[in-house]
């Protein structure tokens, strides 16, 4: 059977303390269950899979363990998991691609059956942002990393899970993506290099629009209330999205 179907999705931020995080956990592993393995080539996480991941050279993040029983029988049925580093799990340094997983960084240019995509997660890409790309080069700075990896595994995942509930998503805040008038529109319909779709992450609200110089942008929801992925079937890219009755009336 031909595989002809790749997945897309973001923002899950499991571990986040709003809502119902084990519902969400749930909710993300039938997601991935559902996928139907024999049909698909890859999946793409694009970034803030988890609210908040830091690994040490012999300690990773407890818990998640049906996420990565069902992201590892993906693999073992022949499905290549791709995924970007998002601005709440950055500190991923060799973990996942030891379960398989390959990491890229965006923007990130793949051909699929004759389709050109760009993906990426989309945090920090476009003019402007000053203050925020300057806490993201202090977040990627190796000595910096190493520094804060001589903190007690305890102190450091209590230091980054404060600063997860102080974000937007965490304090139940909305944001509407405003098209033409956000960086990264203005930065992807000013790149060289062209794509028919391009599909990002990080603003948690869902957005679909032709960039003017050619391609289209998809960006995925959070997962804070619904479930939502984009799957391309080898012409057709389509949006999925799954509204959870507890939080949606």
């Amino acid at each position: 059977m031909a595989r002809n179907l790749t997945y897309f999705t973001s923002d899950v931020h499991l571990g986040l303390d709003h809502k119902d995080p084990a519902r969400r956990e749930e909710r993300f592993v039938t997601f991935l269950r559902s996928i139907p393995a024999e049909q698909t080539a890859a999946l793409y996480l694009l970034g803030d899979i988890w609210d908040f991941w830091y690994e040490y050279d012999d300690v990773v993040p407890r818990g998640y363990v049906r996420v990565f029983a069902a992201l590892l029988d993906l693999m073992d049925a022949g499905v290549k998991v791709y995924f970007f580093r998002g601005n709440h799990d950055i500190w991923t340094y060799s973990y996942f691609e030891s379960l398989g997983m390959v990491r890229l960084d965006q923007p990130h240019f793949v051909t699929i059956s004759g389709k050109r995509f760009c993906l990426g997660h989309g945090d920090g890409l476009g003019k402007g942002m000053l203050g925020y790309k300057l806490l993201q080069w202090i977040f990627h700075n190796r000595t910096l990393q190493r520094l804060f990896s001589t903190l007690h595994p305890h102190l450091a995942f209590g230091l980054g899970n404060r600063w997860s509930r102080g974000s937007r998503l965490a304090k139940g805040e909305t944001y509407r993506f405003r098209g033409a008038e956000e960086p990264l529109y203005q930065y992807l319909d000013g790149m060289k290099a062209r794509a028919d779709y391009y599909i990002f992450g990080h603003y948690h609200s869902h957005f679909e629009g032709d960039l003017p110089h050619g391609g289209r942008l998809l960006l995925t929801r959070d997962w804070m209330d619904r479930s939502n992925w984009y799957v391309f079937d080898g012409e057709t890219v389509t949006y999925v999205e799954q509204k959870d009755p507890r939080f949606i009336r």
